[in-house]
């Protein structure tokens, strides 16, 4: 198989760090009624490795820092594909790592720290500090209540705005949790696929006239488009 020109990238605008999406088994929770990336996972564990792998090799460790992605959570990667990544990470002089996790694994991410023998980033897809929009209607199965809870477990928040039944009052205090709370997030401008989740048009345009201010914020990463990291 060759490698998709989308599953390796350098990410140079902040945090300059390079970025890997891989493939893993199907999501543990797969029900958030917003997200069909799920589609990019599988149950050939030996394909996958194989694919992982070439991605993997491409790593040049120019920056220290990796990202690795996949659709769901980096606990779904195949035990083969951890050992890779943790062998990239001794070969190319890898200092920091990115890992992305469900609410669900929370109590898990010390022992992944561990293995990983260098210090992880661990991002959440939080999309809403509103837990009744979240649970509701995003339907994430994460049951926390406050940033603070996240906090105690997670490094970067990711947020989504522009969803229809969003409000500006959410969108702020979303936005002031983050910085409040977290040193490193994600904010994620939310674009139609195949779901029945659908996109405000005039609250995007709202939300990037009002919080332009977060694009040159060093710490907050804003994905206007799905591909911005060069990923998926």
């Amino acid at each position: 198989m060759g490698i998709p020109v989308e599953r390796y990238s350098k990410i140079t605008d902040k945090n300059n760090r390079e970025i890997c999406l891989l493939r893993a088994f199907p999501c543990a929770w797969g029900k958030c009624t917003f997200c069909d990336y799920i589609e990019d996972n599988g149950h050939d564990e030996a394909a996958m490795i194989s694919l992982n792998k070439s991605i993997l090799d491409q790593v040049t460790g120019e920056f220290g820092v990796l990202e690795v992605i996949n659709s769901g959570s980096c606990f779904e990667l195949p035990k083969q594909t951890l050992d890779d990544i943790e062998n990239v990470i001794k070969t190319k002089n890898i200092h920091k790592l990115f890992f992305e996790s469900h609410w669900m694994y929370r109590k898990h991410l010390a022992a992944m720290r561990s293995r990983m023998q260098v210090p992880i980033i661990f991002k959440i897809g939080v999309e809403t500090f509103d837990s009744d929009f979240r649970e509701h209607v995003l339907n994430k199965h994460a049951d926390f209540q406050s940033p603070e809870e996240v906090a105690e477990y997670f490094d970067s928040p990711c947020l989504m705005v522009g969803i229809k039944g969003q409000t500006k009052e959410m969108i702020a205090h979303d936005i002031d949790c983050l910085k409040r709370y977290f040193k490193l997030g994600t904010v994620n401008v939310y674009n139609n696929n195949t779901t029945p989740i659908k996109r405000d048009e005039e609250l995007v345009r709202w939300f990037m006239k009002e919080y332009n201010w977060l694009l040159d914020d060093p710490s907050v990463e804003v994905l206007y488009d799905i591909t911005d990291f060069g990923v998926g």
